[in-house]
């Protein structure tokens, strides 16, 4: 049985420092390096959106972080401008040893659509090619942790679910948003419900 590890977004901007940031993000560095050392693939999620990608609350006048509105048929939160592609907050974190990645999965790229997941954008209308390359490499387990657990790390961990991967998320890698209370224990919830297994990162 061949397995994988996703590192969800350890980029810049969703450290305690950065324009999007995760409470404690910074902590899931050290755990991932300790995870990924046990795994011979690895896959890295990397945001990496325009500067003027629709996401953004900057594109919408009159509008702030945090609001909703329908962004080309689907809803969407809109967010402070991060993981802009070629700036410093779209890089990956200092701290994460980059050289136990196998490969790296841009996402978010298209103006028109956000993408939380690292398998495909929030309509599903282009994937990354992730699910494509772990089938290519025979694996058939993976393993997700990273940022935010209630937003990119949840929509990996359901899509790996639904593209037929036995998926585990180790929870105590992953870190969330929580941008309402109760959102990570909501994510968790529904992840669990989905049928993803979650684990520590000694248990792994």
């Amino acid at each position: 049985m061949t397995r994988a590890l996703i590192l969800v977004d350890i980029q810049n901007d969703f450290m305690p420092t950065g324009a999007l940031p995760v409470a404690d993000g910074d902590a899931v560095v050290p755990v991932a390096n300790t995870v990924a050392a046990k795994f011979d693939l690895v896959a890295a999620t990397q945001d990496w959106h325009p500067a003027n990608h629709g996401s953004f609350a900057t594109q919408h006048e009159g509008h702030s972080p945090g609001e909703l509105i329908e962004l080309h048929g689907l809803t969407q939160v809109l967010w402070p401008d991060h993981c802009v592609q070629h700036t410093p907050g779209a890089e990956f974190v200092e701290g994460l040893d980059e050289s136990q990645i196998t490969k790296v999965f841009p996402k978010g790229t298209d103006v028109t659509i956000d993408s939380y997941s690292g398998f495909f954008d929030n309509g599903k209308r282009q994937d990354t090619g992730l699910a494509k390359w772990l089938e290519g490499q025979g694996v058939t387990q993976v393993y997700v942790l990273g940022v935010a657990t209630d937003y990119c790390v949840k929509f990996t961990a359901l899509d790996a679910v639904g593209c037929g991967f036995e998926t585990f998320l180790v929870e105590d890698a992953c870190r969330g948003v929580e941008m309402n209370p109760g959102d990570i224990a909501a994510a968790l919830t529904e992840m669990s419900a989905a049928g993803v297994t979650r684990v520590q990162s000694a248990d792994v």
